[in-house]
């Protein structure tokens, strides 16, 4: 979570409180890492981590949005920021349509 952290405050993204979610809490089965914390303006931060080498498909990237509806869900407020930090390719597709749905995408160094 340490690097995380890290990472965000060097793209200029603070977290007053930043804490791990545990995906199967959100029914995915999915080898990720999400995390949830408030920014110092107040808004709540929903950040997946992805690190394996196959290819990061719109399918994919469709059940990244719904696992961000379900955390909304299950904390009963609304996400404004969401942050992708993804070790592998990320297919064209999926990039422009999460970029649609306001997502900030960050390729780590790996």
């Amino acid at each position: 979570m340490k690097e995380v952290v890290e990472f965000l405050a060097g793209e200029g993204i603070l977290c007053r409180r930043f804490e791990g979610v545990e995906p199967q809490k959100l029914g995915s089965r999915k080898r990720v890492e999400i995390y949830r914390g408030v920014d110092t303006e107040g808004y709540y931060c929903f950040v997946i981590v992805v690190k394996k080498k196959s290819r990061i498909l719109r399918k994919e990237a469709e059940e990244f949005e719904e696992l961000h509806r379900r955390l909304e869900t299950k904390m009963a407020a609304k996400i404004k920021r969401c942050f992708l930090l993804y070790e592998a390719p990320l297919c064209s597709k999926a990039a422009a349509w999460l970029q649609e749905k306001g997502w900030r995408l960050f390729a780590l160094k790996g």
